[in-house]
């Protein structure tokens, strides 16, 4: 079963879809996860899936099922913010997160190749033909990969946690770096600033010796030079393209010894993104990730703790509208072109 939020014009409810059938409960009933009810006009917004599949896990956005030598993994479209899943899906968020990260499988593989296997639902297996329609354009079938248990994180400039610790310190990670820097410059070169992948909470941001202490040097260094590399590479296309890659985050994994590109890749989740004509070093920065969602939140008188408050559809709209923006903007297509 899999649950999508919808509002019509024949009247607002909530919509479970079945193999055998449509069912619908009433917007009075609670929501499988304690969202609020939201909904969105003529819109559809994917929460929650419940397919009848050994369920390995489910992330703040993803739902991952594990299919045996394979894995599936589902773009929901959840979005988070303070470590907490928000009480509002934002629309087709779920299919830019899933078409991005293809796009930039395919454009970084001269470079590294990823764990995906194919993104085309009509070559999946045979048990997963009944949910086509939810597959399609916001799942990929990848190999199961030995994640390496660091996140790899690029940063080209100063902004987020990293300008944080600059006050502070003067360093980012742990890595000197020029005095009198502002919030939104640009770096003098790009840095690798890893972090440790954390079940729940933030991630914490580790200096480079602790990686090598724990991966080895060989392993630390090469994830420090691919990571930089490939960071260097989508921050040049996206300045072609009149965006600015401030930061991002990889991960990566082993598959039959190789070293790959795994979970999701450059989707304005794991990264900052700029548009170039906006860019003014000195404060924040317009963007096309969930900034415009923080500062929305930073204005209720909400704990940052669950339940987490739903969004004004105002938001919602300007949210999903910079997501889509980000995807055309970067590969040159419209959203619709893929998820028609």
């Amino acid at each position: 079963m899999f649950s999508i939020t919808s509002g019509r014009s024949s009247g607002t409810r909530r919509e479970y879809l079945l193999a055998s059938g449509i069912f619908w409960e009433s917007q009075s009933q609670s929501s499988p996860l304690g969202y609020s009810e939201m909904f969105m006009q003529q819109e559809e917004v994917l929460l929650e899936t419940k397919l009848p599949l050994p369920l390995l896990t489910r992330g703040k956005v993803r739902d991952v099922y594990d299919l045996g030598e394979t894995l599936l993994f589902i773009a929901t479209d959840r979005i988070s913010a303070f470590d907490c899943i928000l009480g509002s899906g934002i629309p087709d968020k779920g299919h830019v997160l899933n078409q991005m990260s293809l796009f930039w499988f395919d454009l970084l593989k001269p470079t590294v190749r990823s764990h995906l296997l194919t993104a085309d639902a009509t070559k999946y297996p045979r048990k997963l033909s009944k949910w086509r329609g939810l597959l399609k354009n916001r799942s990929m079938l990848v190999k199961k990969a030995q994640m390496v248990q660091v996140e790899c994180v690029a940063r080209g400039y100063l902004a987020g946690s990293g300008w944080k610790e600059y006050r502070e310190k003067g360093t980012v990670c742990g890595i000197p770096l020029p005095a009198g820097l502002r919030d939104g410059d640009k770096l003098p070169e790009p840095v690798f600033t890893p972090a440790t992948k954390a079940q729940s909470g933030h991630d914490i941001n580790v200096p480079f010796r602790y990686v090598a202490n724990h991966l080895g040097v060989d392993l630390a260094g090469h994830l420090r030079d691919l990571t930089l590399t490939i960071y260097s590479q989508a921050a040049d296309y996206a300045l072609q393209r009149g965006i600015i890659l401030a930061d991002t985050k990889f991960e990566f994994g082993f598959v039959d010894g190789e070293l790959v590109l795994a979970d999701e890749a450059l989707t304005p989740d794991s990264s900052r993104y700029w548009p170039t004509d906006t860019y003014q070093p000195g404060g924040p920065q317009y963007s096309f990730d969930k900034q415009y969602v923080r500062d929305y939140l930073e204005t209720l008188n909400w704990d940052k703790r669950l339940p987490a408050p739903a969004l004004p559809q105002e938001i919602i709209e300007k949210t999903s509208d910079k997501y889509k923006e980000a995807y055309s903007r970067l590969t040159g297509r419209t959203l619709e072109a893929c998820t028609g």
